[in-house]
């Protein structure tokens, strides 16, 4: 996976989900930044949810950074994850073992990063003509668009057992 290296321990990452369809094909963008150093990432799948594409946008992201205890302010137009993590809900649903929570395995990977970083989450509102957000809906919809779509298998093995 692309790694953003840095000597400041500062960086500020922005994060947005798409979907076409919800479900159905969508994508996630994210702009990183630190310094004068600046990374874009993407990636489309062919059956998803925006939730998911959200969630995995900042997942992502966190995993792309190379050094531990770096001081992280993510930029996000999702309630739904900033919500989760700043009203602390997450860490009672991980309590709980996800029971009833959609998500639970993205929710999990996130958790074991979550430590990792010294993270704060801001919310932002979405098509508000914020740049560095706006920037990123536009890698979400266009990976969304670009075949080949990459497969979220934990998500098209849940939708199969729902459908038995």
């Amino acid at each position: 996976m692309a790694q953003l290296s840095n000597k400041l321990t500062e960086v500020i990452i922005y994060t947005d989900g798409a979907a076409q369809g919800n479900p159905g094909h969508g994508g996630y963008g994210v702009v990183m930044m630190s310094g004068n150093k600046r990374k874009e990432l993407s990636q489309g799948f062919r059956l998803t949810t925006n939730n998911r594409m959200e969630l995995l946008s900042v997942i992502t992201a966190i995993e792309a950074l190379k050094k531990p205890g770096m001081h992280v302010t993510i930029y996000s137009d999702s309630k739904y994850v900033v919500d989760a993590v700043n009203e602390k809900w997450v860490f009672g649903w991980s309590k709980k073992g996800f029971k009833g929570k959609k998500n639970a395995d993205l929710w999990t990977r996130f958790l074991q990063l979550y430590p990792s970083q010294k993270l704060k989450f801001v919310w932002v509102k979405g098509h508000a003509n914020n740049k560095e957000n706006e920037r990123c809906d536009v890698l979400a919809v266009a990976a969304a668009n670009t075949p080949p779509l990459s497969v979220d298998f934990e998500y098209e093995a849940m939708k199969e057992r729902e459908e038995k």
